[in-house]
């Protein structure tokens, strides 16, 4: 049920309220689409908001697929990263991330997100990211972070918020810069086809283009229904890291106890160091 819940709940992993998902007793309810338990059962494979179909949600789900086979595609998945690396001779960027309840580290795929990771990078280190807590955990789906607005664990506007418009450099040596604009939401970056697979960070957005900016997730799940190159589904959620270090902490916090998906215990991020850019 835990895993059927994850999908049941908000599954839209929206960065501002520009729409309104509640689940009510099994129901997932937008002012267009209402899904039951029955209709996610039917349609078993994927889902969640749309991007191309603003307003519409698909909770299509394929549940407890963390397994041998979820680990497998992951393994292979990452050997093709490897040997198709643009810049090979380069490490990507590794940030430490202090929680209140441990500490975990991530790598930043600037080999093949340059813009993306070159946007968390950015507000990581201006101290953008500290004190902030994680404002939605779902169990066996992922947790979500990144709203300025959530430095108030109990804040009503948690989860709609993010960084100023400005602009920043992208950190792949092309010298390029670029800008967070509109609620400080940067350019799709849908280029490298990186899956929401366990361990992964994934940009957070409102399901209309070009609508991320500093929220993301981090999946404890093979979630393949967000990939955006997934066309069984509407979701867009481009991958840009993956933890390397820590991955029993994340777990640990998307099991917290939580009220209408908000921590009890509030999980605050102390402080984020990045080395490599």
């Amino acid at each position: 049920m835990g895993s059927m819940r994850s999908f049941l709940a908000a599954v839209a992993l929206q960065a501002s309220g520009a729409f309104a998902f509640t689940a009510l007793r099994g129901n997932l309810q937008t002012s267009q689409l209402t899904l039951t338990t029955a209709d996610v059962g039917r349609k078993a494979d994927a889902g969640a908001e749309s991007s191309s179909l603003p307003g519409s949600v698909f909770a299509w789900a394929a549940c407890g697929v963390l397994g041998a086979a979820a680990a497998h595609r992951f393994n292979r998945r990452e050997r093709s990263r490897a040997s198709a690396s643009p810049v090979a001779c380069r490490a990507n960027p590794v940030a430490t991330c202090e929680t209140s309840m441990g500490t975990f580290k991530v790598e930043l795929y600037m080999d093949e997100m340059p813009l993306t990771a070159s946007n968390w990078i950015d507000l990581a280190k201006t101290g953008f990211y500290d004190g902030i807590h994680f404002h939605r955990v779902i169990p066996g789906f992922m947790c979500q972070f990144g709203c300025p607005n959530a430095k108030d664990p109990r804040s009503p506007r948690a989860g709609t918020g993010g960084p100023e418009d400005g602009s920043f450099e992208v950190l792949d040596g092309s010298g390029r810069q670029a800008r967070r604009s509109n609620g400080g939401n940067i350019e799709d970056e849908f280029t490298a086809k990186l899956g929401n697979e366990p361990g992964t960070l994934s940009m957070a957005n409102t399901g209309r283009p070009n609508s991320g900016g500093s929220q993301f997730f981090i999946n404890v799940n093979n979630n393949s229904f967000l990939n955006w190159f997934d066309r069984s589904s509407p979701s867009a959620h481009p991958v840009f890291g993956k933890v390397v270090e820590g991955y029993d902490l994340i777990e640990k916090i998307s099991q917290v106890q939580t009220t209408n998906d908000c921590p009890d215990e509030p999980v605050q991020m102390i402080k984020i160091t990045v080395e490599g850019a």
